[in-house]
């Protein structure tokens, strides 16, 4: 099979096509052909060398969506054929999705949404599993003031979406007018231009002065420290990129909950891996209902491509995902 294969860490020049032995199916696991991935910000962290990838050479990639081709022993709820979707590599012990195939864990798939094609399809497990479990950590409720910083990346885009779906109100921070625009037609109630506007003054303009019940950080750094100024006495704050240090006085000052949701755990440790098969179905259930799409960035890859992918994430200007499309562009 061929692959993208990072033979040392650093910048995606490091990454290049190489030819692989197509993996073998072990028991629990299938066979799935992939035909499309997509690129999120922790491959470019284990590109980096966080200590958390595959030892190299490796392939990464987490995401995927493709064809099921071969089942494992013990595997009785997929069959080749089936169209799946799953986060289920790119970490510590298992094969990447940047390939034209790979031996994933059943539990991790989920039969993908009928409504979607692959590339769509692709865009969602990682930040959707991860903006669920941020809806489910805070309980977030049809009664909730809901805020989500970084309205139109990755995860926020998808906790938009939602919050939406349990009926909360929603406001979103954004860069720009376009991105503005963006999350509102995704659903967002209001939309903040954080460049612009002061936390103290979205607060009084938005909740008259009190405060956000829950607030969704998918940013990290400075914005979690303006999540803590932003959330109401007795509120919740989830945060997605919590490696840095901060100030919790804010928090003792109004009582505020704080928690971390690092979705590749069951991953890298075996543990509770059935829960992401279970969040993909019942958000595959959302996503042909109309509830929740992906937003996907309009340039597009095919595997080859797979630095040029890194870099339009890494700049900064991507809306939505940035997936790359694997099937159709090499020979078999």
């Amino acid at each position: 099979m061929r692959a993208m294969v990072l033979k040392a860490f650093g910048g995606p020049e490091n990454v290049n096509l190489a030819r692989l032995e197509t993996p073998r199916p072990a028991p629990g696991e299938v066979l799935v052909r992939l035909q499309a991935a997509s690129v999120n910000p922790v491959d470019v962290r284990i590109r980096n060398g966080l200590p958390i990838g595959p030892a190299l050479p490796a392939v990464l990639g987490a995401d995927l969506a493709g064809t099921v081709e071969a089942i494992g022993e013990g595997v009785t709820d997929l069959v080749p054929g089936d169209e799946v979707y799953g986060c289920a590599g790119g970490v510590k012990g298992l094969g990447g999705t940047f390939a034209e195939y790979i031996a994933a864990d059943a539990r991790l798939l989920a039969p993908k949404p009928k409504n979607l094609s692959m590339i769509e399809a692709a865009a969602l497990p990682l930040v959707s599993i991860t903006a669920w479990n941020c809806m489910t950590r805070t309980d977030v409720c049809a009664s909730d003031h809901v805020l989500v910083h970084g309205g139109c990346g990755g995860v926020g885009h998808i906790a938009i979406q939602l919050a939406k779906a349990r009926g909360a109100r929603v406001a979103a921070t954004v860069s720009s007018t376009e991105k503005a625009a963006l999350a509102r037609k995704l659903g967002a109630d209001d939309t903040i231009l954080y460049p612009r506007e002061p936390v103290q003054d979205y607060v009084h303009r938005l909740t008259a002065g009190h405060g956000f019940d829950v607030v969704v950080d998918t940013v990290g750094g400075s914005s979690l420290d303006h999540s803590l100024q932003a959330a109401a006495p007795l509120g919740r704050v989830v945060a997605t990129a919590a490696r840095s240090t901060h100030d919790l006085s804010p928090m003792h000052g109004k009582a505020l909950s704080l928690h971390v949701v690092f979705m590749l755990i069951p991953l890298l440790s075996g543990i509770g891996r059935e829960e992401h098969g279970r969040i993909l179905r019942e958000l595959a259930t959302l996503v042909e209902n109309g509830s929740v799409r992906p937003l996907i960035d309009p340039e597009r890859f095919t595997l080859d491509r797979l630095p040029d992918a890194f870099r339009r994430l890494e700049s900064g200007q991507a809306l939505g995902k940035v997936v790359v499309e694997i099937a159709g562009h090499f020979d078999a």
